[in-house]
């Protein structure tokens, strides 16, 4: 069958070609509007369950968090439940399955919730959160005034009623969150001796507060033939209008007034989140959250667009300050790509136009790599896969292999039709060159195939690393997939276009002379060969070397392969290496009870700090929360954003070369870099930002979303402690702190005190309560109202709204003897303090409560450096299992990358056993031999030394990454020796059909002409796919660490494998024939039923 289709391509090779251009036209539009993106989206499945009640953390885990997570642990396709409980807030994150569609997900947690949501208590506001996650924080940004009319009020009070919502109305955004500065708040501060002396209990003036701030309607009334709506206008819009709100009646019918007992102004509400510009103090930001599945490319434009036309409405002076732009990270990867896939094809072009030594030959591979990269955006785009570096690294891996069929077939027919001059020119030459092209036309199609195949256990992939390697899978695989049929079809239609073969013979001679070189071209005898002539003077006398000693070569290869071994388990360990985003995040931690006012200094201090680093661009920091539920951080964890500018900016480093002429500089830069790396910064930076109490974490923005989507734990390692008292969690925590603060390759460690909050105790004396006619409801009212001020009411100003608060004037209520002196109205009118009613005192507790699937936890975080995780976490577990006995009922996770470490290990167990499989499977489809099988399978353990030893001199950690790499690397392996093998095979056909095999001489000069005599087409393609590799190693841009990780396996395996296979196949095909095939010259070969050239 493929014989037939490359027939009919030659035979119509303008139809061919036709359908190809109008496939490169289609290719163009997808390629234009494909959606860009740096990295694949990684986030699972995630629905966010948010409420709301002013309440103690306990309170909170008790009577919401508890229930709730609770009804959703039988949920469908659920994988995990963690619920925070915080002062005032409770988040329950649902995460799902991997490939759960995110709205039925919302869908499902709706329909559990409805069962719960009538026994949370009165008051709890629950919601679901966006369909967002924090991974989904792709644009943020700080109002600055430099002008300085504008307050910090004034400032967020523009981002809340108005930015906010011109910029959450674009496409693709989700939810724009605020951040820093004040929440204008009417604040009624009450003056509880004018309550005792007009007699006025503080409900009443709540409850008169609450009353006097209303608008309503009296429906319609007719006058003269007109209708008029009815309003009342009751609004409060003023402090004054507060102030003049009746709460009494006084002596002589004088009204009592909110200002005769309580001071009205305007104040901040409660902060639980504050921001930081540059060191410059305290700012007000927002973050625009993208919807789930949306591109955050696009959005990001939209957005800009949206702010560059409302740019006029902004209030004078004030200006938008960009603090984190994802899109910035996109194009940088983007570019990378593209520098690299352009120097990829040029090198590729350059090994083809030096190895063939024959312009009109080489054109056609030449041409096929861009054909195949542009028609692989088709599929792409049809499939909804974003161009992100994942996606085209799978096309940057693939270049130097899309060729290899191309270049055995024109390699073929160059051969044959130099055959044909050299025997006279006797038949048509375009027969010979079809018959050349038909010959290897189906090991080619199959050999490409194989390669595709062998990728395809990469699908089983699942979870984030599935995820991030998928987009990968699929365009290698079809990149590989177009080029086999571009090799049966576009490829012979090309290479019948060059019909001619004499020579062009007019004037000028140097047009002549081109056009000959171009069109026609020199078809040199293999021993002639510009190429060939220094290949056969090298390769030949270790050939006939290793033929003279089949038995040692073969022994000393085992050798080879056995001293990898120890070579690859001192290999270090990690789940995926890092994709520097050229951003820092900065995750520091203090202990839990800090003030607004102290995280704020903090917050400054380190800011400055950071600004002061040469290599920084900008820093934007964050303590506490912003107004989002994708965000439930506490005062005590900070989030600076830090960015740098380009690496090129950087400090510069003293090398050797630096004394050079820049020109020259520039090449040895891609291998000593001479600027400072991005560990030595983050190392100088942490040696700076040392503060008391203070617990420093680095991380980048994505990657520490990522990890907090996925696992809960932000830092690289993570240990989980499960159990039922807070109090022996904390204690095994700190424990384990210490014990891990000893660990070579600790950079922090820092566990949770998850009982350290303070608590002011109020305890209900029941007796007493009973004796003055008081409810614990009652009293807690006094509690809640007095010394919390809950917001009793809300104003509504035009398109703005501001709570209103009662509360104790600060003077009343600043210190444990003032808070005793509370009063508690009785229904009597006495007034009782609340020293009488309740014991008040200061107690430790729990500052926020973790809760996965139902179970209390704490969490230890772990920062790494200098080490690989896998090695970290082995003697990290040795030590803690020796120094940390647990009680029962208690039990630690180890979470963090690690956790996503043992389940890919687990999944390597059925994906390296499932691709071998297939491989071993396909090929012994196509030669119907399992000895043939097996010497093609040879390659493998030989890629594996070169592979093992390459990542061992780079200090690469074997990671999904290098997997990937090393999955490829089998693909590769089967390609190579299926064309070694070929070869061989052909050369030892060729002289049965001439009778010339029945010593054990001729089968030797057999394998040698197969060997030796084809070494030129065999290195060429290996050449095509180590040197199409190397710009990926050569390349500094970013996300080039994580293609390095997938390209150096394959450059290592692909040197080791080529080598051995040059040196090995040739006494293992030796052995065989000999010993089986021929019976040491009993049988004559030639007399036996010969098979057809294409089943071997």
């Amino acid at each position: 069958m493929i014989e037939k289709l490359i027939a009919w391509s030659a035979r119509n090779k303008f139809i061919v070609l036709i359908l190809t251009g109008a496939a490169m036209a289609g290719a163009y539009y997808c390629i234009r509007n494909s959606r860009l993106d740096a990295i694949p989206d990684l986030s699972d499945t995630q629905v966010i369950i948010y409420s709301r009640w002013d309440r103690s953390p306990d309170v909170i885990e008790d009577q919401v968090t508890y229930p709730i997570v609770t009804a959703l642990l039988g949920a469908p396709k659920v994988k995990a439940i963690r619920g925070f409980s915080d002062f005032g807030y409770s988040y329950v994150y649902v995460v799902f399955q991997d490939g759960t569609d995110v709205y039925w997900a919302r869908s499902r947690v709706l329909e559990y919730l409805s069962k719960i949501q009538s026994q949370l208590p009165e008051g709890v506001r629950t919601e679901l959160g966006p369909d967002a996650t924090g991974v989904g924080w792709v644009y943020q940004y700080a109002l600055v005034d430099k002008s300085g009319r504008h307050s910090l009020a004034d400032l967020r009070s523009f981002q809340d009623w108005y930015l906010r919502y011109y910029l959450q109305s674009v496409p693709g955004v989700a939810e724009v969150a605020s951040i820093g500065g004040f929440q204008k708040q009417y604040q009624v501060s009450v003056n509880p001796n004018a309550l005792v002396a007009y007699g006025v209990p503080l409900m009443k003036v709540v409850e008169a507060i609450r009353d006097g701030n209303n608008d309503v309607g009296g429906r319609l009334v007719e006058f003269s033939g007109k209708e008029y709506m009815v309003r009342g206008r009751g609004y409060a819009r003023s402090p004054a209008d507060i102030e003049n709100i009746v709460v009494g009646g006084g002596k002589g019918g004088t009204p009592i007034l909110v200002k005769s007992v309580a001071r009205v102004a305007l104040g901040p509400d409660i902060r639980r989140g504050i921001a930081d510009l540059d060191g410059e103090g305290d700012a007000v930001g927002g973050i625009v959250v993208m919807r789930y599945g949306e591109n955050a490319l696009n959005v990001i434009s939209r957005v800009k667009a949206k702010l560059a036309e409302i740019e006029s409405a902004f209030p004078e002076g004030v200006e938008l300050v960009t603090t984190y732009d994802r899109s910035d990270l996109i194009h940088r990867a983007i570019d990378t790509l593209k520098e690299e896939l352009i120097l990829e094809l040029i090198i590729v072009s350059l090994v083809i136009l030096v190895f063939l030594w024959h312009i009109p030959t080489a054109i056609i591979p030449i041409v096929t790599i861009p054909v195949s990269v542009f028609l692989t955006f088709i599929p792409m785009y049809f499939m909804g896969l974003t161009s992100n570096i994942m996606s085209i690294s799978g096309i940057a891996i693939s270049i130097g292999i899309l060729v290899d069929g191309a270049i055995v077939e024109v390699e073929n027919a160059y051969k044959k039709l130099q055959l044909w001059i050299e025997g006279g020119r006797q038949g048509d030459f375009h027969e010979i060159r079809l018959k050349a092209l038909q010959e290897v036309g189906p090991a080619v199609f199959f050999s490409l195939l194989v390669i595709a195949v062998a990728f395809m256990p990469i699908f089983t992939l699942v979870d984030q690393e599935g995820r991030l390697f998928k987009p990968l899978a699929y365009t290698k695989n079809l990149a590989m997939a177009i080029a086999a049929v571009l090799a049966v079809t576009f490829d012979p239609a090309v290479r019948m276009l060059f019909s001619r073969m004499d020579f062009f013979t007019f004037k000028p001679g140097w047009l002549c002379w081109l056009t000959n070189q171009v069109a026609v071209g020199n078809y040199y005898p293999e021993e002639k060969h510009p190429v060939s002539r220094l290949l056969f003077k090298l390769y030949e006398p270790a050939c006939r070397f290793v033929l003279r000693h089949p038995y040692k070569t073969i022994g000393a290869a085992a050798l080879l392969v056995l001293t990898t071994i120890p070579v690859y388990l001192r290999l270090g360990s990690e789940f995926m290496p890092p994709l520097n985003e050229g951003t820092i995040l900065y995750m520091p931690t203090t202990l839990p009870g800090l003030s607004v006012t102290e995280a704020q200094k903090l917050l400054q201090a380190q800011d400055v700090i950071l600004k002061s680093f040469p290599e920084v661009e900008r820093v934007f920091g964050k303590a506490g929360r912003a107004e989002t539920s994708t965000d439930p951080a506490p005062f005590s964890m900070m989030e600076t954003t830090v960015i740098l500018k380009p690496h090129e900016q950087w400090r510069r480093k003293d090398r050797w070369y630096s004394r050079f002429p820049e020109l020259l500089q520039k090449p040895l830069r891609h291998i000593w870099y001479d600027r400072i790396s991005w560990d030595e910064l983050v190392a100088e930076i942490d040696s700076q930002m040392r503060f008391p109490g203070l617990t420093n974490a680095w991380t980048m923005p994505i990657k520490a979303r990522i990890d907090m989507l996925t696992t809960g734990v932000r830092t690289p390692i993570g240990i989980k402690i499960f159990g039922a008292d807070l109090a022996e969690i904390e204690r095994i925590g700190t424990e384990m702190e210490g014990v891990l603060r000893d660990v070579p390759g600790t950079r922090s460690v820092y566990a949770e005190r998850t009982a350290g909050g303070y608590f002011v105790d109020f305890t209900l004396k029941r007796d007493q309560l009973a004796r003055y006619g008081l409810t614990i409801k009652e009293a807690n009212m006094a509690i809640m109202t007095a010394i919390g001020g809950e917001p009793i009411t809300t104003t509504v100003e035009g398109r703005e709204r501001y709570t209103v608060s009662v509360r104790y004037a600060r003077e009343m209520r600043d210190d444990l003897d003032k808070l005793k002196r509370v009063l508690v109205p009785t229904m009597s009118g006495a007034n009782i303090p609340l020293a009488e009613l309740a014991d008040i005192g200061l107690k430790l507790g729990p500052a926020m409560i973790r809760n996965e699937n139902g179970l209390l936890a704490g969490y230890v975080y772990v920062d790494v450096a200098g080490r690989d995780i896998g090695g970290y976490v082995e003697e990290a577990k040795k030590q803690v299992a020796s120094a940390l006995s647990l009680p029962a009922g208690y039990a630690l996770q180890w979470s963090g990358q690690y956790e996503n470490m043992a389940r890919v290990k687990e999944r390597l167990k059925i994906v390296i056993p499932l691709t071998l499989f297939i491989i071993l499977f396909l090929l012994h489809m196509n030669t119907g031999s399992w000895p043939k099988t097996g010497i093609v399978m040879l390659a493998v353990p030989f890629s594996l030394i070169g592979a093992v030893w390459f990542l061992y001199l780079l200090d690469y950690n074997v990671s999904i990454a290098v997997w990937v790499g090393m999955i490829a690397l089998m693909g590769l392996d089967a390609e190579t020796g299926v064309f070694m093998l070929l070869y061989l095979d052909m050369a030892y056909y060729d002289m049965v059909r001439q009778g010339r095999m029945r010593s054990e001489a001729e089968l030797e000069e057999a394998v040698l002409h197969g060997a030796v005599k084809r070494v030129r087409p065999k290195l060429m393609t290996v050449a095509c796919a180590f040197m199409g590799l190397l710009p990926i190693m050569w390349s500094l841009g970013t996300g080039a660490d994580l293609m390095k990780r997938i390209a150096a396996p394959m450059i290592g395996g692909l040197f080791s494998s080529f080598l051995l296979e040059l040196l090995v196949y040739p006494p293992v095909f030796y052995l065989w024939k000999w010993h089986h095939e021929m019976k040491k010259g009993a049988v004559d070969v030639g007399k036996l039923p010969i098979p057809e050239l294409h089943a071997h």
